[in-house]
């Protein structure tokens, strides 16, 4: 038990899921994202194929996505080290067809279409998200250290509409935000 929990009452820890993605920039130019998820069971637990031990994984996965600068998937290995069945790893292969698929509007709902339900793992399909949204993260750094940025909007001339562009509502196109980055005098036509 925690006794001064932020939340009120005392409470017990259940269980905790660790998502984690880490970007890499390749010597050929191409990205790899590494995402692994992890589900631990702090107390253990008998699950009807096997065992838990406390602090044992419930799952364990990992993706490896190879995406270029279009932000189009290249490769992806998919591994299930850990899960509560003998069968859960057999949907890895399915993650093959997300290979040419582009990062943007409307990624996730492609991807459910292609991987989710019954056709893949719902914890893999979920874990999808988070590598390519540390894919798009990662180019957006790797433009600021390159200084794209500063260089695009050194000019007087138009700029063209912003990758972020209504994807929330920080950067909705009538906006402060936007407003800076995107100035309504610079926007073209």
């Amino acid at each position: 038990m925690q006794p001064h929990s932020p939340c009120g009452p005392a409470r017990r820890l259940l269980h905790t899921r660790e998502i984690v993605c880490n970007a890499y920039l390749r010597d050929d130019g191409l990205m790899d994202v590494e995402s692994t998820m992890r589900d631990i069971s702090p107390n253990g637990s008998d699950l009807f194929f096997k065992p838990l031990g406390p602090g044992e994984d419930l799952h364990r996965m990992r993706i490896v996505m190879t995406v270029d600068s279009d932000m189009v998937i290249r490769a992806l290995q998919v591994q299930t080290q850990a899960a509560p069945t003998p069968y859960c790893a057999e949907g890895n292969a399915i993650y093959d067809v997300l290979v040419g698929l582009k990062i943007g509007p409307g990624f996730t709902k492609r991807v459910r279409s292609l991987v989710g339900a019954h056709r893949g793992c719902t914890h893999l399909t979920e874990l999808i998200g988070p590598a390519a949204t540390t894919a798009i993260q990662s180019y957006f750094a790797l433009g600021r250290e390159r200084g794209n940025l500063r260089r695009l909007h050194a000019g007087a001339g138009p700029l063209p509409k912003p990758g972020l562009a209504d994807t929330c509502q920080a950067y909705r196109s009538d906006g402060e935000a936007l407003k800076a980055i995107w100035p309504l005098h610079r926007r073209g036509a």
